[in-house]
């Protein structure tokens, strides 16, 4: 009866091709994977593995019945001392990568063997999805009685590469790219005294006299010191200075330097000083640039780390505990809400909003909530489904299905949200990279991905309430006070905003007496025996959080500001408030900064967040009894402007006929994510500049437009016609509020009514 079953499910089975992708190394609808207690059961018509708790649901909504079954089992491997010694020297990693051969092994995969077993399983129950019941019949496989096209298939998916490995890029590693000034080197004439010795004892930077971290620069011969490292040490930057001073004071451009100690016949490391590379580079006429100045790179032996090997040696090194509680006993935690998540690569931005989103109310409630919903409605591929995933995700963040006790256990996966980073960053120019990103910036990404989601499956998530969709309760106003110095006039304006960025100042530090003293102390030690260690329980800056509220509220001088009033430039103060509060608050305490030499810089600091925040003060209250608003600018003041956020917003609405032209930064960020800037800047006119999601909506609604690529006409257009509802035939009152019951803002219902003419559907 099993192969009666088998031949009458046949048809349904699918062998993959090179392109499919098979979901054989985790559950589509949970984290479950081979190595879980129940196994994976791989869908042999679609190529999608659910675990054994999904197996009913996956049953009823494809109605397919054959299964392969795919239990894995890690053992320890049995080692002596003398093999222990060799697979450790093999373990060392010697590639700045993960995953891969010379890489970080971050499973241990070496140290254990993996025992793999297989079942074809037939799955004969009710396609009613709400049915509990779920029959089994299977056969270990191989199996020789099998037909021989389940076989086949069978087979094709064992061998087929999992998601993991298809989907995903396993490794990150360190990519190099060829200088663009390589080929062209100039190089000036070698003579018998600028001619390098092949000895690498007698190589000094010209400057100090140092003879460790030496940089040669391939134009000059100039043999100059390193820049300093991470932790202190290293060189002085002279080779850095020799290129600033030839391109500053002679006018001469040699950017490309290699590290001597490095050469070998191998190759060694290029940096080039360029401004638009400024970066580790390759140069494929290395051999040729150094024969000039008489080094015979087959004659090379290297005799200092790389920098690559430097960097592989801080990652291995590195104590966790100096940007965490140094020196505390810490007791692991486990238990809901209290789940780590793997890094993938470059993905602890992904990581760190998922925790912080996992504990709103609302998106807990929404998604996880109604999962099981979520799941039996999601489409046929529920790997491209946003609520499919991020119900997924909060299912296994705030519940203990997944949760460790620090001890080994391969029956419990890690989580790692492979398939929701792929899903949000899909068509992303930088969240589909393995680059890694800023968290708020993702933060926002994702609530734009979330809308999109909530507003296409309205009634099937309850969202159909403007107010309840997500990203909205995490929306504020901001008030912006504008005063003018001179005439005491004022002006109010709102922005809409949805995360608080905070400036840290570490002049608030409530320590700052402890930490000169313990600079006194190091720079005696310095004076007196040398010692410059890094001590890795230096007192950090403890700054409060309200210093940092009270660096948002505090008075701004805007200088070179043009008055309405006084009809000149000149001064005038900028104050920030509350216009409304949102349902949940999300913070930035921005401790990146950027220093005077142009790069960013990260502040070293603490900021003790506070159980509750009263925020009462802070709320704004528009115009007072007694102030004067700053006067419109007339038709002759068309130049006047006053900056907002960040943003230049025009002091009074442009005259109706003047051309509208779209806001770059929206543009910029539609162009960010892969669209033509043609077909950008007509979404941000089409829209009035009503924002980036907006414009967004109006992309994916005109894209297969056939004139979506032409340039943008603002003057006499139709985007440069602001689409009032009611000012134009085509958005009627009633047509406006039919799609405005559907969600939309009126705004966005009329721009959308004007390109339609007017059909609502």
């Amino acid at each position: 009866s099993f192969l009666a079953s088998v031949r009458a499910a046949m048809p349904s089975v699918r062998k993959p091709g090179p392109h499919d992708v098979v979901y054989k190394d985790e559950c589509v609808f949970s984290f479950d994977t081979p190595f879980s207690r129940g196994g994976l059961y791989v869908n042999l018509s679609t190529l999608r593995g659910v675990g054994a708790d999904h197996l009913r649901i996956d049953r009823a909504r494809t109605g397919n019945a054959l299964y392969l079954h795919l239990k894995f089992v890690k053992r320890k491997k049995a080692t002596s001392d003398e093999s222990t010694e060799t697979t450790t020297k093999e373990q060392t990693p010697t590639r700045l990568a993960i995953g891969v051969d010379g890489g970080f092994d971050v499973d241990d995969n070496n140290k254990y063997d993996t025992e793999e077993t297989y079942a074809l399983v037939v799955c004969e129950s009710s396609d009613d999805a709400s049915s509990e019941e779920v029959a089994l019949k299977s056969t270990p496989y191989p199996n020789p009685d099998l037909p021989i096209l389940v076989c086949d298939v069978c087979d094709s998916v064992i061998k087929h590469c999992g998601f993991h490995e298809t989907t995903e890029t396993a490794a990150w590693r360190e990519e190099l790219r060829e200088s663009k000034y390589a080929r062209d080197l100039k190089q000036e004439p070698a003579t018998e005294s600028t001619k390098i010795s092949p000895d690498p004892r007698d190589w000094r930077c010209l400057e100090s006299g140092e003879s460790t971290n030496l940089w040669l620069n391939l134009g000059t011969g100039h043999i100059g010191s390193g820049r300093q490292h991470w932790d202190g040490s290293g060189g002085n930057g002279a080779a850095l200075r020799h290129y600033e001073e030839m391109k500053n004071v002679h006018g001469k451009e040699f950017p490309l330097v290699v590290k001597l100690g490095t050469i070998s016949p191998s190759g060694a490391d290029v940096y080039s000083y360029a401004p638009d590379e400024d970066d580790m580079v390759t140069d494929p006429l290395l051999a040729e640039h150094l024969a000039h100045w008489g080094i015979n790179v087959m004659a090379m032996q290297k005799t200092e780390k790389s920098m690559a090997e430097l960097q592989i040696d801080l990652n291995k090194g590195f104590e966790f505990d100096k940007i965490t509680e140094a020196g505390a006993e810490l007791e692991p935690v486990s238990g809901a809400k209290r789940v780590g998540l793997k890094n993938m690569g470059n993905t602890c931005y992904v990581n760190s909003v998922l925790q912080v989103l996992k504990e709103v109310p609302f998106l807990d409630e929404t998604y996880r909530g109604n999962s099981e919903q979520i799941f039996n409605t999601a489409p046929a591929d529920p790997t491209g489904d946003f609520p499919t995933q991020f119900a997924k995700t909060l299912a296994a963040l705030n519940t203990d299905r997944y949760a460790r006790d620090g001890r080994e256990d391969f029956e419990t996966p890690t989580v790692a949200p492979r398939m929701f980073k792929q899903l949000v960053g899909k068509n992303h120019a930088e969240f589909s990279t393995g680059r890694q990103q800023d968290a708020v910036e993702y933060f926002q990404h994702l609530l734009e991905v979330m809308s999109r989601a909530e507003r296409k499956d309205a009634e099937r998530l309850g969202t159909k309430d403007d107010g309840k969709r997500s990203a909205r309760r995490f929306e504020f106003d901001v008030e912006e006070k504008t005063t003018c110095a001179v005439s005491g006039s004022v002006r109010y304006v709102r922005r809409r905003e949805n995360v608080l960025p905070l400036e840290v100042s570490v002049s608030s530090a409530t320590n700052l007496r402890e930490i000169e003293a313990e600079r006194d102390l190091k720079r005696q030690k310095t004076k007196g025996d040398g010692d410059d260690k890094d001590d890795k329980d230096a007192i950090r800056p403890v700054v409060p959080f309200d210093a940092c509220l009270a660096t948002f509220a505090a008075d701004e001088t805007v200088t070179d500001w043009f008055s309405t009033a006084t009809g000149a430039k000149g001064n005038a103060t900028r104050r920030s408030r509350f216009a409304t509060f949102p349902e949940v608050l999300p913070v930035q305490v921005r401790r990146y900064y950027v220093a005077s030499d142009w790069t960013p810089k990260k502040l070293n600091v603490l900021v003790p967040m506070p159980e509750k925040i009263d925020l009462e003060h802070l709320r704004g209250a528009g115009i007072q009894p007694g102030e004067t608003p700053l006067p419109e600018a007339d038709d002759g003041a068309a130049a006047a402007f006053v900056e907002s956020g960040g943003q230049t917003v025009s002091a009074a609405p442009p005259p109706a006929a003047a051309p509208l032209e779209p806001d770059p930064a929206i543009v910029t960020q539609l162009v960010s994510m892969g669209f033509s800037e043609n077909g950008s800047r007509r979404a941000a006119g089409a829209t009035r500049n009503a924002g980036a999601e907006p414009a967004m909506e109006w992309v994916f609604a005109h894209m297969e437009d056939p004139d979506f690529n032409d340039p943008y006409v603002p003057a006499g257009g139709e985007a440069a016609q602001s689409p009032v509802p009611g000012s134009d035939p085509a958005a009627s009152a009633e047509a406006v509020a039919m799609l405005g019951a559907m969600g939309f803002s009126d705004a966005h219902a009329a721009v959308a009514l004007r390109r339609s003419d007017g059909d609502v559907e």
